[in-house]
């Protein structure tokens, strides 16, 4: 039994909280990914209809493929539900997000959403998050806002991708990885941050999930909520 038995087992525990005519919001990774083509066979198999606005390519052309109808951000006035994933979640169910280069869109469907369901495996959840944190940042302000990100405690690092390129968010920013240890108060770090010019967003997510499936390396999981 794999990670991948789990998601697949729980996609139809996950499935049942879909309902017709529901506006989706599809998070990025590896379980959105799954659960996208789970999705397609459990709207056919109970013959209803919704739609999903993904946070990004990549889950975009997911959905297409999987021939799941998509709504742009601005077309909505609402979003019933958030599927996503977490890099790292702590025991008051703070999290760190942005692994995959759309935290400015997640944090936005997550804050409007009626109810977030976060996935992750087992080794994301921790006591205290002390995860490297995204940061969404223009790139006219990078080293601006990277002195600055060093005076509230962190160690930025630009993200590049194989060739040694920054790695470029859809929204057309930068990236800044930045560590600062351990993180006892995410909710006043993230304030701190989000205050310096030039950043777009902070991987510091203090919504709290409405439920959360933890999955083991035994193929089960756990659901807490």
């Amino acid at each position: 039994m794999t990670v991948d038995d789990a998601i697949k087992a729980l996609s139809s525990d996950i499935l049942k909280l879909v309902n017709d005519n529901y506006v989706l919001g599809l998070g990025s990774g590896r379980a959105a990914t799954a659960l996208v083509r789970y999705l397609s066979s459990h709207l056919k198999e109970k013959n209803i209809t919704v739609k999903a606005v993904p946070t990004s390519l990549q889950i975009k052309l997911e959905a297409e493929k999987c021939g799941i109808s998509i709504i742009e951000a601005d077309q909505i006035e609402h979003v019933d539900i958030v599927f996503d994933g977490a890099d790292q979640i702590d025991e008051k169910r703070n999290m760190i997000k942005g692994g995959g280069g759309a935290l400015l869109r997640e944090k936005i469907l997550i804050n409007v959403a009626k109810k977030v369901v976060i996935i992750a495996d087992e080794s994301k959840f921790v006591k205290k998050l002390n995860h490297s944190v995204p940061i969404e940042v223009h790139p006219f302000a990078r080293n601006i806002a990277a002195k600055q990100i060093q005076k509230c405690g962190g160690k930025p690092l630009l993200r590049t991708i194989d060739r040694g390129y920054p790695f470029v968010t859809e929204n057309g920013n930068i990236i800044l990885d930045s560590d600062f240890g351990e993180i006892l108060n995410p909710e006043e770090l993230a304030e701190k941050i989000i205050r310096i010019p030039g950043v777009i967003e902070v991987g510091i997510f203090t919504r709290k999930p409405d439920i959360l499936y933890k999955v083991k390396e035994n193929g089960k999981f756990d659901v807490l909520s």
